[in-house]
């Protein structure tokens, strides 16, 4: 995978003349998940798409693109997994992605680069509050190891969890979260907050309504990644978020990060500081028409789907998701990368997902679809 790793190791993770050297990387992932996985050659053949098809960056939209409900109904695979995760698996079902030990270096060296051009990377150390899942054996979800590892950033004083794992499931600890802050009040160490926005401003909620403020250190940060999940319903805008995360830490939106991705599609989306999720060199992201699935102009709404040939071991070369978005030029940010940026709008009728799924299904199955 010479080609792939040529690509992660480019000095700039955004990198702007990076076009030709992901179509070969296309080309070989392709190339690999269709003589390793038959699943995948299935597909690719009922669609007439074969490694000679990829010769200019427009051409990846080509490639066959899985929706995320497909890995949720089927277990591809294209060669042994060093590691494997799940997506947190809301609705019942859920995801499993296995990792080669080559694309998680690639994975280790992004997370590197695009972690320290954002600021995150501190030798003093701090205490973290992970608003996520404490680890256990039982929980192999990419959210948990995802926030585990950005404890790594800046030497961990120590951790605290909000959910915990008891009587066979997870629950919030609130309260616990509280006396741990409680006692960080005005400590010498920064905090760091990791985790769920959702369970982070249901706690910042919390202490507005009994009044409890706590001023932090200096240098603290509230890391947010994971999404809202369930309390879709619940979701707060990003001025209200960020206006209530001043008021009662006193943390400003320029200590506020926030991360993007999925399982299925494990490059790093991070926030720049004008709070915008520029592609970075090793991804391209494609916006798709809700109903033809042909691609959109930036600026388009329509639902996003997210290439990467980072991984071997599972065919995720390309994946639609389930999110609405637009991808918005760089000139309309003004942070100074030149890369486009993604905008997460919302999410599509889950009947349009199961549509597409339907459909790859059938090619699964040597159908065709139209």
């Amino acid at each position: 995978m010479k080609y792939r790793r040529r690509l992660f190791f480019v000095k700039n993770p955004y990198d702007t003349q990076t076009d030709s050297a992901f179509v070969r990387a296309v080309r070989e992932n392709f190339s690999y998940h269709c003589a390793h996985c038959l699943e995948y050659h299935t597909i690719a053949a009922q669609l007439g798409v074969r490694a000679d098809s990829f010769h200019a960056i427009q051409d990846i939209a080509r490639l066959p693109c899985l929706p995320t409900l497909l890995f949720k109904r089927h277990r591809l695979r294209s060669a042994p997994a060093l590691i494997r995760a799940t997506s947190s698996g809301t609705s019942g079902n859920y995801s499993e992605i296995g990792f080669d030990i080559g694309g998680l270096l690639c994975a280790l060296v992004m997370s590197c680069k695009i972690m320290y051009r954002r600021g995150l990377f501190s030798p003093v150390p701090c205490h973290y509050l992970i608003m996520g899942y404490k680890p256990h054996r039982s929980n192999r979800t990419a959210v948990t190891k995802t926030a585990f590892g950005a404890t790594l950033f800046a030497p961990a004083l120590s951790r605290r969890y909000i959910l915990k794992y008891q009587d066979g499931a997870y629950s919030p600890d609130f309260e616990g979260i509280l006396s741990a802050l409680k006692k960080l009040d005005s400590a010498f160490f920064p905090v760091r907050f990791m985790g769920f926005p959702s369970y982070t401003f249901f706690l910042m909620q919390m202490m507005e309504e009994q009044g409890l403020h706590i001023r932090l250190k200096k240098g603290s940060k509230i890391m947010l990644g994971g999404g809202w999940k369930q309390f879709c319903a619940e979701q707060a805008d990003k001025e209200s978020f960020y206006r209530l995360a001043k008021k009662v830490f006193g943390i400003g939106d320029q200590d506020i990060i926030e991360f993007f991705g999925a399982v299925e599609h494990p490059i790093l989306y991070c926030d720049c500081p004008n709070h915008h999720f520029h592609v970075p060199a090793y991804s391209r992201v494609v916006i798709r028409d809700v109903d033809t699935l042909q691609p959109v102009p930036e600026g388009t709404v329509g639902l996003v789907n997210l290439i990467t040939p980072m991984v071997c071991a599972t065919p995720v070369l390309s994946v639609m998701t389930d999110d609405l978005g637009v991808l918005h030029p760089s000139s309309s940010c003004g942070c100074g990368i030149q890369t486009p940026f993604l905008e997460i709008i919302g999410r599509v009728a889950p009947s349009e997902i199961k549509t597409c799924a339907a459909g790859a299904a059938d090619l699964l199955k040597g159908g065709s679809v139209q």
